[in-house]
């Protein structure tokens, strides 16, 4: 059954319109000040933009009841674009640290820095704004395209809010008997920034490839095991084989049951109520879940 993600759909081109928009005043800015944070801070979420982009193709895709050719759907491109995704973010982090190493061993440079303050405390306070906002929704419609969008806002405001406190810290001592050291603020601040700031997309990046990889997630085995556990205790069945994946928000479970072949099942309401009654004690969204239960009287089977 499709899962309507229209709602999830709308705030992603609401990111997306205020992403570009800040992407390119912080580039300009950056630019016009010589600011290697403040002009990566933009770049970060021009590229932010074209993430996000990828992130609303996919919700529109996982909305859909798939094809012949995509006959499970197309949940499986939610952790695809999640790597994507934070791949693409840990590279420019990565960037980042190499541009300020190499600007800190180049001399550093000069910078405004009352302005360059006031610029990175409007910003980050819209980011942190958005991050939240993006935050909030994601928690209520259980989507993790906006889970990793809000993370993404919040990475930008945390590093408008370390060049505000690097920019102050250079108006402080500017003028004054440490004020060689000012030429370097910019390039430590974003050195500093791209090391905080780093396990964030490597977090995410490890998440997105145990689901490509389709590996078992621990809570979920755990949980269909303590339910056939107590099913097959129950109901005096001899055994049985459970298999879970996750891929985005699409839970896949495979439950065989092994039963003795002399003992009838009853007919096929008593079967489907096993079912029902499985499904009910594993819980869930049944629109967002791939549950398959079947009997066998052949250990082989399972």
């Amino acid at each position: 059954m499709p899962m309507d993600t229209s709602n999830e759909q709308r705030q992603l081109r609401l990111s997306i319109g205020i992403t570009f928009l800040v992407g390119v005043a912080c580039v300009t800015v950056g630019l016009v000040m010589r600011s290697q944070a403040i002009a990566f801070d933009g770049f970060y979420s021009l590229v932010d933009v074209v993430l996000t982009a990828g992130a609303l193709a996919v919700s529109h895709l996982v909305s859909s009841e798939g094809s012949r050719r995509f006959q499970f759907g197309y949940w499986h491109l939610e952790p695809l674009v999640l790597l994507f995704n934070a791949t693409v973010l840990t590279i420019i982090c990565s960037y980042g640290g190499y541009s300020a190493l190499h600007g800190l061993m180049t001399g550093g440079h000069e910078l405004a820095f009352g302005f360059g303050a006031a610029w990175a405390a409007i910003m980050g306070v819209a980011s942190l704004g958005m991050a939240l906002y993006m935050r909030r929704q994601s928690a209520a419609l259980g989507s993790v395209l906006l889970q990793l969008d809000a993370k993404g806002w919040f990475i930008g405001g945390a590093i408008s809010l370390a060049v505000l406190a690097g920019f102050v810290l250079g108006s402080i001592i500017e003028g004054g008997p440490l004020d060689h050291w000012t030429r370097y603020i910019d390039s430590t601040v974003l050195l500093v920034l791209t090391v905080a700031l780093l396990p964030l997309p490597l977090g995410s990046l490890w998440q997105a490839l145990r689901e490509v990889l389709q590996l078992a997630p621990d809570a979920l085995d755990q949980r269909v095991r303590d339910v056939m556990t107590a099913m097959v205790q129950e109901r005096g069945y001899l055994s049985y084989a459970s298999y879970v994946a996750k891929m985005g928000r699409m839970r896949f479970i495979d439950i065989h049951i092994l039963v003795d072949s002399t003992r009838p099942l009853g007919d096929m309401a008593d079967i489907d109520d096993v079912r029902s009654e499985i499904a009910r004690r594993i819980g869930g969204d049944i629109r967002a879940e791939w549950l398959t239960i079947m009997f066998t009287g052949k250990r082989e089977w399972m």
